[in-house]
């Protein structure tokens, strides 16, 4: 009994053994399996991309040179895709077409453009401007000497050579300037210092939209500064100009003590043996040479301004090349008016008579005058005091800007005929400041 019970534990463990041999090589497939499988994402650190053991074995990619023609199959190759033709491939029945020619290309020679251009915009900026069209800039004021306003174009009548014209064109809107300051640097140096004192209300008496030139005279003209804004660029230039001095040699001394040769004795220098003759140095005082160097500077400036011509001086006109009526047709040419500040003497009332005679060597007092009659702003103002110069100043800015501006079509051409202009309003006890007439000439191209 013994012997068979080992024979059955034998048989058994035997069984066992032949069941764990048969079931080993699946359970080792599995799990080579299960290692080959990737593990769950982690929510700790972030998933790895396997990459591919055969890496290194990849060929790197070809030039586009290389591949070109293995993408395409020889004569005696097959092709690896038998359903799509080759790309240089012709559909059966067509022929092969040359492409177009190219159209001939002409060249001009450097620097030069073509006529076509050149005719395209000569048709797109030519402008044909009419010279007939008269501006008329209107002041009218009361008995009292103030600007009399709202009044309508039907108060006003305007007659060109007596004949009467109708308006076209009428504003009582304010203008902007183009002011071309004339400053005399040939008066006593009392009345140039008193002029540099009123700098500021000089400058105070524009508009930021106007534009203002400096210009100084004594024998010759010369302009300090350009046409620019009131600003801080025009108040260094004015400053500049106070380092100036005035004229201030006084009565010439041709005789006595004094007299620049030394002791005289009888009549006679010690140590020469002649008499000299002495002649007082001569004074220039160019205005006519100013106005018309400033006139030809604003006839450069946008019509669409007011061009003002403001003469500080004290009155003389001496030794000027261009004659006053040379500069009024330029004036009246280019509308421009000229408005004025006398000092001095001329701003006396009795010695401001007796120089509008003429005396020899002592030149013309009423030269300024005459010049805004001419040109229609009145009277020129004579002033004295610093205060009274300071108010002139705003004063003839403000009539400068505020006028009243009409204008009508004329039939009068180009030439050298004078026409004159007369302006009246029907309204007893006004005065009107008006130009007195204009020269037709072309306009500028």
């Amino acid at each position: 009994m013994a012997l068979k019970g080992k024979m059955f534990r034998v048989s058994v463990a035997l069984l066992l053994a032949g069941v764990m041999l048969a079931t080993t090589p699946s359970v080792l497939a599995q799990s080579s399996q299960s290692q080959d499988v990737p593990d769950a994402p982690s929510a700790v650190q972030p998933p790895t991309t396997k990459l591919p053991s055969n890496l290194d074995k990849v060929p790197p990619p070809s030039s586009p040179e290389s591949s070109a023609p293995e993408s395409q199959p020889g004569p005696d190759q097959p092709n690896a895709f038998p359903n799509t033709p080759p790309a240089n491939a012709q559909p059966s029945g067509a022929e092969s077409e040359p492409p177009p020619p190219m159209p001939p290309v002409r060249t001009v020679p450097p620097g030069t453009t073509s006529r076509q251009n050149n005719a395209a915009k000569e048709q797109l900026y030519k402008l044909v401007i009419t010279s007939n069209f008269v501006q008329i800039p209107v002041t009218v004021k009361d008995s009292d000497g103030r600007r009399v306003d709202g009044l309508l174009p039907t108060d006003f009548i305007v007659l060109e050579n007596g004949k009467k014209q109708n308006l076209s064109f009428f504003t009582s809107d304010p203008f902007e300037l183009s002011v071309a300051v004339v400053i005399d640097l040939g008066m006593s140096d009392a009345q140039v210092q008193k002029v540099n004192e009123t700098f500021p209300a000089l400058i105070s008496a524009f508009s930021p939209y106007d534009e203002v030139g400096l210009y100084t005279y004594s024998s010759t003209v010369s302009q300090v500064s350009d046409f620019n804004p009131p600003n801080q660029r025009l108040t260094a230039v004015l400053n500049s100009i106070k380092t100036e001095r005035g004229r201030n040699n006084g009565v010439p001394v041709l005789s006595g003590p004094l007299a620049q040769n030394g002791p005289i004795v009888n009549n006679i220098p010690v140590g020469s043996g002649t008499q000299p003759v002495n002649t007082p140095p001569r004074e220039f005082h160019v205005l006519n040479d100013a106005i018309l160097q400033a006139a030809l500077d604003l006839s450069k400036r946008e019509k669409t301004r007011r061009k003002v011509i403001f003469v500080i001086c004290d009155g003389r006109e001496i030794g000027s090349r261009a004659s006053y009526k040379d500069v009024l047709r330029l004036l009246l040419a280019q509308g421009i008016e000229v408005r004025g500040v006398e000092l001095g003497s001329g701003a006396l009332p009795v010695y401001n008579r007796i120089e509008r005679f003429h005396l020899p060597r002592e030149g013309y007092g009423n030269i300024l005058p005459r010049y805004a009659s001419a040109t229609g702003t009145g009277q020129v103002l004579t002033e004295i005091t610093r205060n009274s110069v300071e108010d002139a100043y705003a004063q003839i800015t403000s009539e400068a800007r505020n006028q009243y501006t009409m204008g009508y079509t004329t039939r009068a051409t180009a030439s050298t005929t004078y026409r004159n202009i007369e302006v009246r309003v029907d309204r007893p006890g006004l005065k009107i400041y008006a130009k007195d007439g204009y020269y037709p000439v072309a306009a500028p191209r």
